[in-house]
């Protein structure tokens, strides 16, 4: 194995799913795997660098499953602590791990996600500085 290749996220309206994550993540249409879309097949959301992936599907009852954690480094933290705040319209608490700091945050369907940075000296003094 080389990596995960996508992560299956359900959404009760998969267009609003699609721009929610166009929005706060940035993710965008795959469209060597929109054939798959039509119907109760995925709809493929991926970054710029094609690095994060997710197969948006649509359900009429979401149940969440396991957060998404996500990795940073202490500046990326930052900038996706301000990002977020500006997009969610709250901003997501630090959480101190001793060896790491994470921010959690939910998708309007429920599904949750982590990020996190172990570059944990610097984001200590960072986040005393915001």
């Amino acid at each position: 194995m080389h990596g995960i290749d996508h992560i299956h996220v359900y959404a009760r309206d998969r267009a609003a799913a699609e721009a929610w994550y166009r929005r706060v993540f940035g993710l965008i249409r795959v469209p060597e795997l929109e054939s798959w879309s039509p119907g109760r097949g995925p709809l493929t959301v991926a970054n710029a660098a094609g690095t994060l992936k997710l197969a948006l599907f649509e359900r009429p009852e979401v149940v969440p499953g396991a957060v998404i954690a996500l990795g940073v480094d202490a500046d990326g933290f930052l900038q996706w602590r301000a990002h977020l705040r500006r997009e969610l319209g709250t901003q997501p608490e630090a959480v101190d791990h001793e060896l790491s700091w994470s921010m959690y945050f939910l998708d309007p369907d429920g599904n949750g996600y982590e990020i996190t940075s172990y570059d944990y000296a610097a984001l200590k003094i960072g986040l005393a500085q915001d």
